[in-house]
């Protein structure tokens, strides 16, 4: 389609964090690999703003991406691009994602100045996270741990690092390697144990349904989506729908290829005290990957995940 690539130039919608920027430019790469033109619109969101409350307090849903969802309406930008964690669960019936990038690293990585640290060394000191997830799973299987909340864009929260809040910060792997501080990681965390978020490593490409030429949208998920990734991301997509959570929910999935025909998702929920954690496995097809997050969600939800989601939300 040599022509209708000539003649295209896609406005792309990126948060303006450096993390993000970095993500909006290998979009761009992509794109201009194949001849497309494009321009990166810096937006500002709820969350880059709003620095001094927890997620759960400012709102769970959308806090990095309705300004940019809200550009996607209105035309402004053809395309937006997000951290796929960062998404909802479910999106409005007029927008949609049409790709993932493939995905980086999903696991959660210990980050400090002081390479003596461990998680399991038994040594008391203070973790910087936002992450609900993160802190209650920090609570399960390391209590003697303290947690500080830690907001802001990845080098705020090393400065804070540095500047001695916390001793060291647990961040998704992805974001600390593309930035360029792999040297700052001192314990990749297994993720048998701290399962990441649902998306954890991956780029989600969103556009308005209606304001996307079919053509374009056809072109930019060829040159973009991960067939493989994917697959996964919509079993762990499904999964956390069924549950109806967001960010400050402290839920977990990650699916990955089992043996190149089947999808194994593991997923499941922790008390934000980390008393209580509920996880379960389940293996499906890959046409079947919603059916398979939703089948997940079902089992977690039998257990007592229905309880325990009260419960959450009633604490948040």
């Amino acid at each position: 389609m040599p022509y209708l690539c000539e003649t295209m130039h896609i406005r792309i919608g990126t948060r303006s964090s450096r993390l993000a920027v970095w993500q909006a430019e290998h979009i761009q790469t992509l794109l201009h690999q194949s001849g497309l033109t494009s321009e990166l619109v810096l937006i500002e969101t709820k969350g880059d703003l709003v620095l001094d409350r927890s997620l759960s307090k400012i709102g769970s849903k959308g806090v990095f991406t309705q300004e940019l969802e809200d550009q996607l309406r209105s035309g402004a930008i053809d395309i937006a691009v997000h951290s796929a964690k960062d998404l909802p669960s479910s999106l409005p019936s007029d927008l949609q994602i049409i790709a993932f990038t493939e995905r980086e690293l999903a696991n959660d990585v210990l980050v400090s100045r002081n390479k003596s640290l461990s998680l399991g060394g038994g040594e008391s000191f203070r973790i910087g996270t936002s992450s609900t997830r993160r802190v209650a799973l920090l609570k399960h299987y390391c209590p003697h741990l303290t947690t500080v909340d830690m907001r802001g864009n990845l080098q705020t929260r090393i400065r804070k690092l540095d500047e001695g809040q916390c001793d060291a910060l647990l961040l998704a792997y992805a974001g600390v390697h593309r930035m360029g501080y792999d040297d700052l990681i001192i314990e990749h965390l297994p993720v048998a144990e701290f399962t990441p978020a649902v998306g954890q490593g991956s780029i989600a490409i969103e556009i308005a349904t209606a304001s996307l030429d079919s053509q374009v949208r056809e072109v930019i998920t060829r040159l973009i989506n991960h067939d493989p990734t994917a697959a996964c991301l919509l079993a762990e997509r499904a999964f956390l729908a069924r549950l109806e959570g967001g960010c400050s929910i402290p839920s977990f999935a990650l699916a990955h290829w089992a043996d190149g025909q089947t999808i194994s998702l593991v997923g499941g929920l922790v008390s934000l005290d980390g008393s209580e954690l509920l996880r379960e496995t389940f293996v499906g097809p890959p046409n079947e990957a919603p059916l398979l997050g939703h089948s997940l969600a079902e089992a977690i939800l039998a257990r007592g995940g229905d309880t325990l989601l009260l419960q959450i939300r009633e604490q948040l």
